[in-house]
């Protein structure tokens, strides 16, 4: 059974990520699955140089980059924690569309709904081209009032699984060059030349998600990392030793799929450690994950979104599983 899982966000008020003014909104939409992975039936195409460099814009904090769905072109959220293609149901609803009534939407407070899908004929963002793509149809509308910004859809991680792609924060810059079948084992950026420029660290992709080792307080973690999260979660089920080390703030409450709503702690996560590199004051809700758990694995521990892909330039290599964070 597939099932859509919310992966709550939320959009600071300026001035910081003060608990008083979080403002909630739905969160974006990320496919869980039965199957370890989803095979979709097509391959990138580069028009001409293998290698993009993409300016994008933000919307609070989700990236946006210019893509084209056949002759429409607009905004798309990268989102590392959707599956592959998802389109905003609002523009494409003229497409042929495949009902699964087997297969629910499910968010952390609850709500379902069929799975609708259609195929589109050509993507294009970058220099990559992708033909005969399979897409989900959602409504984003929830989004896109929340953003005051028309979005089409989502670019999930299926969509770069053959690519290293480099996200600078600072520049409002996306590096991605499409690893080709010779290149797999030497392909190195020109933005890695200088190893002590950055640490190295292994990451699994497991039902499309990016599933990545950490330590908070000496206990090793398996957190989801996910550019499509406004913020950081942390599993309500973790062991009280995790807890020692948040400075809890107030209690908020996440709107989820249609009219649902839970209750989490906003607080600041400290003693963290990715590899040797430590983080402290690392701002988290806390809220139960269950809804959110894969398939044949356990339960992750927690996701990590904006508030810690931020704080570095990060870079991900998809073929050899490596992820690059610089210091």
């Amino acid at each position: 059974m597939l099932l859509w899982a919310l992966i709550p966000g939320f959009c600071f008020a300026a001035g910081g990520p003060d608990p008083g003014k979080m403002l909630p909104k739905d969160s974006l939409l990320s496919l869980k699955s039965s199957q370890h992975h989803i095979q979709l039936a097509y391959d990138p195409i580069v028009s001409s140089d293998s290698t993009s460099v993409i300016p994008f814009s933000r919307a609070g904090n989700l990236i946006l980059i210019a893509a084209t769905i056949d002759s429409v072109k607009g905004n798309f959220i990268l989102d590392t924690g959707a599956p592959g293609l998802v389109l905003n149901l609002t523009y494409f609803r003229h497409y042929p569309q495949t009902h699964s009534s087997d297969q629910e939407q499910a968010g952390v407070s609850g709500g379902a709904a069929g799975r609708i899908q259609t195929e589109i004929n050509e993507l294009r963002f970058g220099r990559i081209k992708y033909h005969k793509v399979e897409a989900d149809l959602v409504n984003l509308g929830q989004i896109e009032n929340s953003k005051g910004i028309k979005i089409l859809g989502l670019l999930g991680i299926e969509l770069f699984r053959q690519c290293e792609m480099i996200i600078d924060y600072e520049k409002s810059l996306l590096y991605l060059h499409l690893i080709s079948k010779k290149e797999t084992r030497d392909y190195q950026s020109e933005l890695l030349k200088d190893t002590a420029e950055y640490s190295i660290f292994h990451f699994d992709i497991t039902e499309n998600k990016i599933i990545t080792k950490l330590e908070i307080a000496g206990k090793k973690l398996r957190f989801i990392i996910d550019c499509g999260a406004e913020t950081n979660l942390l599993d309500s089920r973790l062991p009280d030793k995790i807890f020692e080390n948040v400075t809890l703030g107030r209690r908020v409450k996440i709107t989820g799929a249609g009219d649902g709503k839970t209750e989490a702690l906003y607080g600041n996560l400290n003693n963290m450690k990715v590899g040797s590199q430590a983080i402290t004051n690392l701002p988290v809700l806390i809220t139960n994950l269950e809804k959110s758990c894969l398939s044949y694995i356990s339960c992750t521990d927690g996701i990590l979104g904006f508030d810690f892909l931020s704080l570095h330039k990060i870079g991900f290599n998809f073929v050899k599983r490596k992820m690059y964070i610089w210091k």
